[in-house]
């Protein structure tokens, strides 16, 4: 948690979001409030901020006793999240990619089927017939209400995958280039990036709407409305709105608003804030998945997930102060990845155990949504230590709908482990309800770092492996392979309730806590216990069996 020593790239990239804004332990909060292109230094005798270019400056500092203080006025500054559909706080599931309409129907009747919790499938990119087209393909999907009819009877959200971007090929590639809807180079063309469409031996290049200029913003959005939102779809996940630049030369960008340089890393604020104000209109209260943010982008009803991250044990480590980082930025509503998106292989036994730890950190997070780029079934699994890279190979990306990613597609053993945790997260839901509301009064976050609610312990500024979930429950994600056990230095003052043994440990203590495969170590505050109360049946209910991985 502590950045002195990083310098960081105000870039927004893919697993980059950009949130300019810093709280410090001494007692302020800052926002580089410029969406200019640039650097971030925290060196132990100085700490500096660049902007490439701008037309001026503009930077807000709050001062306040605690940190709850300064985020508070933060986000009464910039603005609060939403209330958040009740739904949206249990299990998603998603994958890269379910290519056909049967397919979604079939692993949602699955999931009943088995009697599994589920709140939300998700269909990603591709589902479309060319980038920029904007709607489904009809071969694949020919009945898109009927799909969102029938999971909603069954208790389910879709969300629906939209990139704000357009290949050559489109249907509305002609009028978007004539009225100037598309981000252009300094010369005027169009601004192309090297990505396949769906045909990937087709156009290989597409470019980005302006989503700086309000009438190109409007055109992108009624095209959305007409092919998704008049179909019943509430929910979307904004990918790739950063926008990825590859390779990024934001200086020879030109928006409707200036330079690239100068402006692009508040692109994602401007695409969320139409979405939400498009579904407004129509009496929508759907949420937004998005890759990236930027400073208020928590108003439009955003949740954040960390980007397309690595399926190994360093990736996953680097969740948890991702997570704190997007909460302290003011991103309540955050989620990962549950066991990262390349290069999973689920034939691996090394990967499986971390899934399982991914999936526990999972379901005490904001948000737990199970995602990634499985490699397919028939790709022979890594020898012991080594990584695949299925995932990386752009043609595989584009050609292969994955390898199966649903609860029970890793063996019985990893099937019974991620079914108890799911019935904990059922159990969670009405306090992780009640910890978001508070969240959208007063903007303290949903995961926040332990100094956030211990703030006159000053050793806890540096962890940042656990943390607080609502107010009442310690997380400690297990985040070595092959541990079995594991300590943590509870804070000082309540005393704390071991969830998985009942175990009670005094404030100010050391735990050492046994974490077999499902059993990441949680404590509850014991003054704080009316809160979680109702969720300790199940979650003792789910106490750990002998099981292979153990």
């Amino acid at each position: 948690m502590d950045l002195k020593g990083v310098s960081t790239t105000l870039l927004q990239q893919n697993a980059h979001a950009v949130i300019p804004f810093v709280l410090s332990s001494r007692g302020y909060g800052f926002l580089w409030n410029n969406p200019a292109t640039g650097r971030a230094e925290f060196a132990s005798n100085i700490t500096r901020w660049t902007a490439d270019a701008t037309g001026g400056l503009d930077y807000w500092i709050v001062a306040g006793d605690t940190p709850a203080d300064i985020l508070r006025a933060y986000a009464a500054a910039t603005g609060k999240s939403p209330e958040i559909p009740a739904w949206a706080l249990g299990f998603w599931q998603c994958k890269l990619r379910y290519r056909t309409q049967e397919e979604v129907l079939g692993v949602a009747r699955e999931y009943r089927r088995r009697g599994l919790p589920l709140s939300c499938i998700v269909i990603d990119f591709f589902h479309w017939t060319r980038q920029g087209d904007w709607k489904f393909h009809p071969e694949e999907w020919p009945d898109p209400a009927g799909l969102v009819r029938e999971l909603r009877e069954m208790g389910i959200e879709t969300m629906v995958s939209v990139w704000p971007t357009m290949s050559a090929s489109s249907e509305n590639y002609r009028d978007m280039v004539d009225a100037g809807h598309l981000l252009t180079t300094e010369r005027g063309v169009p601004a192309v990036i090297p990505f396949p469409d769906k045909d990937p031996f087709g156009a290989g290049f597409f470019t980005y709407y302006d989503a700086f200029n309000p009438d190109a913003r409007d055109r992108h959005w009624d095209i959305v409305k007409k092919n998704y939102v008049d179909l019943g779809f509430d929910n979307f996940w904004l990918d790739a709105c950063e926008p990825e630049m590859r390779p990024a030369h934001p200086e020879n960008v030109r928006t409707a608003l200036g330079n690239g340089a100068e402006m692009l890393c508040a692109y994602p604020v401007l695409h969320e804030e139409r979405y939400r104000a498009g579904l407004r209109a129509e009496g929508r209260d759907g949420v937004l998945l998005c890759r990236s943010a930027w400073a208020g982008s928590q108003r439009h009803g955003v949740i954040l997930w960390s980007g397309d991250v690595w399926s190994d044990w360093d990736w996953f480590r680097a969740q948890i102060p991702a997570g704190l980082h997007a909460g302290l930025s003011g991103m309540g509503w955050w989620t990962t990845d549950i066991g990262g998106f390349y290069d999973g292989h689920g034939g691996s036994e090394e990967f499986r155990e971390l899934l399982i730890r991914w999936f526990e950190f999972g379901v005490f997070s904001p948000i737990c949504r199970l995602h990634g780029f499985r490699v397919p079934e028939g790709v022979p699994p890594p020898e012991p230590g080594a990584k695949v890279t299925y995932g990386q190979d752009t043609f595989n990306l584009f050609t292969s709908s994955g390898g199966p990613n649903e609860v029970w597609s890793f063996g019985q053993e990893v099937e019974e482990v991620l079914t108890r945790l799911l019935s904990v997260r059922e159990a969670l839901r009405p306090y992780l309800e009640r910890a978001f509301a508070h969240h959208a009064e007063t903007g303290d976050p949903v995961m926040a770092p332990l100094f956030y609610h211990f703030p006159d312990q000053p050793a806890l500024f540096g962890e940042g492996r656990a943390y607080m979930l609502g107010s009442a429950l310690l997380v400690a994600p297990v985040l070595e392979p092959g541990a079995t056990c594991l300590s943590v230095a509870l804070p000082e003052g309540p005393r704390w309730h071991h969830v998985w043994s009942g175990d009670v440990f005094e404030g100010g203590s050391t735990a050492e806590v046994a974490c077999p495969l499902g059993e990441c170590p949680v404590f509850a505050r014991e003054d704080r216990l009316d809160d979680i109360e109702a969720a300790f049946g199940a979650l003792n209910a789910s106490r750990r069996q002998s099981r292979k991985f153990n």
